[in-house]
């Protein structure tokens, strides 16, 4: 745990000199907080007068009796935007873990590492980590901007109620480091195969893919998120999170990546 903590540390004093992941961290999940609450804002008085019958299917299957059509109209739009709080454990650690592999061979830090007596697996469960952690705490502050502001704007109530409800709770909560630890297994294992960090990171953005599909899927109205497929994704989350960290270790080839990169 001793060699985990150092890698940990070491991978933070060297990533966070790095202006543009430093302002993946602290910007991204500032603004996918602060952007709900002003449609929020502004939606408070133009919805007020909305009538049930001039909602689409799609708005009323989502919202609880005892919301009010305006509330319900703000609820789903809202709950677009709060699909982006699960983009954030994908998108952040992809910067950071990026630079893990070959970063690290670029300044020529990462052969000295390697001949260390440290394991393939103390190795790469320090780099994830290192990616993780930011990632899972740069969410979880964010959502917590959202839920104070929220509970600001909305005043409590049915509105407050339904934007916090169980199915966010677990979507950031649960489902959100899931996706963290898949984003950046992913990451390695494609930064361990090329040679330059920008091809490391533009590959691994492709896990963004999914969640994109899911986010536009409810705005058109083909899906609705629920608790029970949140359920599901955190399900097939954990089994290609065991599977990713398996593939990880695999091929992760430590004299292959010695001799190769000259």
């Amino acid at each position: 745990m001793k060699k985990i903590k150092t890698i940990i540390r070491k991978e933070w004093a060297e990533i966070f000199k790095k202006r543009m992941v430093l302002f993946t961290v602290i910007f991204l999940p500032l603004f996918l907080s602060v952007l709900p609450l002003i449609v929020l804002g502004s939606m408070g008085s133009s919805t007020a007068s909305a009538a049930t019958a001039d909602l689409p299917a799609q708005f009323t299957q989502i919202c609880s009796s005892s919301m009010t059509p305006g509330q319900c109209m703000q609820y789903y739009m809202v709950s677009t935007f709060l699909i982006m709080f699960m983009l954030i454990p994908l998108f952040v650690p992809v910067n950071i873990a990026a630079y893990s592999i070959v970063g690290e061979k670029t300044t020529h830090s990462l052969e000295p590492l390697l001949a260390t007596p440290i394991t393939t697996g103390e190795l790469l469960a320090g780099k994830n980590l290192a990616s993780v952690i930011p990632a899972i705490l740069a969410t979880w502050a964010g959502f917590a901007i959202f839920a104070v502001g929220s509970l600001i704007i909305t005043g409590g109530g049915a509105l407050a109620a339904a934007l916090l409800n169980p199915t966010w709770l677990i979507a950031v909560f649960v489902a959100g480091p899931l996706m963290a630890v898949l984003s950046v297994n992913f990451c390695i294992m494609v930064s361990s195969r090329v040679n330059d960090p920008r091809v490391a990171e533009q590959v691994s953005a492709v896990v963004i893919l999914p969640l994109l599909v899911l986010f536009f899927g409810q705005i058109a109205g083909f899906l609705v998120l629920n608790s029970t497929l949140i359920l599901i994704m955190c399900v097939v989350l954990v089994l290609l999170d065991i599977l990713m960290i398996f593939l990880a270790v695999r091929l992760f080839q430590r004299e292959a990546i010695l001799t190769r990169w000259k």
